[in-house]
């Protein structure tokens, strides 16, 4: 059945084929003409974000064609041929703790996608399990998609997984996968914001009847992402600074990170989950068991409340052992042990210093400056609590949670521990 133009049945086997193959979400949109009402109005809104700065040092998403135009501004800037997308979503909110709830304080935190690898084989002294990339495994399933999908319709296509000049959430919003959130991620009501997603652009012509309805924004009045967020990188409803979001700072950013915004950081050290940890639609959705990417991948337990200790005493060869082939890889050591330090600096514990002193007296002159400021963190933020021991009345002091209450109750409104201070 090769034909240019989506139909009704090429659509249900759509949803069959994507649902078969892994995704749990699927949906068509059409491509509109960059001098389109809508592709001009997105286009006004993404120029206007960059030139306020708010890309951060992402010089990717910057880029421009030989008109000036930025090619995210619009999908037929870069591909001219394509007149559909396909967007497929996966759901990745495999069982785990959250990032604010109660965790020792040496732990660091790594964002929740990135937990992935396969599991070691044998026992005993086997290497460390080998990680995975997300990229890397929904790549291969739109190539297997987009490949069924032009033997039965025909048509050219190409296959994205946020590597393309493209806006992937709004491309998911025009396909009915889901709406934009307050904290700038898609949200899906049964599946909440925890979603990977991936972009097959067709040259196959999407008829107007058949667009998808676009899902109906059910944030409400809520505003935990918004209140939640350390940072303040949500300047205010679907609006993202990400030259402040934690993920921006603790994986693109390079050199020196600001200094008011570290302690914002908290313990995060690669990514950050808060504002979709705090997400009411987020309370239920799980990963399902047919959803993962093979029996093999699974959440590394070791990338769960990762030790800080552990994670500085990597040396070349152990980070590679154990994040070649994961999102971690792209970071580097170097960044990754910056990010370090300032979360052992906002853990206020004595027993980093010895280990900082060392990076601080090192050759890295970032990780040397970011050692220097948790060092001096850690020295006055023990002295003052030494002086606060001295002036507390005797009895007081590390009460027990209250009757009945769970660490996640108790903690879900304290802002101090937002920013990491358990």
């Amino acid at each position: 059945m090769v034909t240019d133009t989506w139909n009704p049945e090429l659509q249900q086997w759509l949803q069959e084929r994507s649902s078969a193959i892994g995704f749990e979400l699927a949906g068509v949109a059409a491509v509109d003409a960059p001098n389109s009402p809508s592709e001009t109005l997105e286009a006004s809104r993404f120029e206007a974000w960059i030139e306020a700065g708010r890309a951060g040092e992402m010089e990717f998403l910057k880029r421009r064609d030989a008109g000036g135009r930025f090619l995210r501004s619009s999908v037929q800037i870069a591909h001219p041929w394509a007149n559909s997308v396909v967007v497929c979503a996966m759901n990745y909110n495999t069982p785990g703790p959250l990032s604010i709830e109660q965790a020792p304080a040496n732990s660091g935190w790594i964002a929740r996608y990135a937990w992935s690898g396969e599991a070691p084989s044998g026992t005993g002294d086997t290497p460390p399990p080998a990680g995975t990339d997300y990229h890397d495994f929904l790549l291969t399933r739109l190539h297997r998609l987009a490949c069924e999908l032009g033997e039965r319709a025909g048509g050219e296509s190409k296959c994205y997984v946020d590597t393309g000049p493209l806006v992937e959430r709004s491309l998911a919003a025009r396909a009915g996968v889901g709406w934009i959130g307050k904290n700038t991620c898609v949200l899906n009501q049964g599946k909440g914001s925890w979603l990977l997603l991936g972009v097959i652009l067709s040259s196959l012509r999407l008829p107007p009847q058949l667009a998808a309805l676009p899902a109906a924004d059910r944030c409400g009045s809520c505003t935990r992402c918004i209140d939640a967020c350390p940072s303040e990188a949500l300047t205010s409803p679907h609006q993202m600074d990400a030259s402040r979001c934690i993920a921006y700072l603790t994986i693109e950013k390079k050199g020196t990170i600001p200094v008011a915004l570290r302690e914002p950081m908290g313990r995060q050290v690669f990514g950050c989950d808060i504002c979709q940890d705090v997400c009411p639609w987020n309370r239920h959705p799980r990963a399902e068991s047919g959803s993962l990417p093979s029996a093999s991948i699974r959440a590394r337990q070791e990338l769960i409340n990762p030790d800080l200790g552990w994670l500085a005493s990597m040396d070349a060869g152990t980070f590679k052992r154990w994040f070649k082939g994961s999102p971690l890889e792209r970071t580097r050591r170097s960044r990754l042990h910056r990010n370090v330090a300032i979360a052992m600096g906002n853990s206020a514990e004595m027993r980093f210093l010895p280990h900082l002193r060392i990076w601080r007296d090192g050759e890295d002159p970032v990780l040397a400056e970011a050692s220097s400021w948790a060092i001096s963190k850690i020295e006055r933020t023990g002295s003052l609590e030494q002086v606060e021991a001295r002036e507390e009345p005797p009895g007081t002091g590390n009460a027990p949670l209250p009757s009945g209450s769970t660490d996640r109750e108790y903690f879900s409104t304290d802002r101090e521990y937002w920013h990491g201070r358990s």
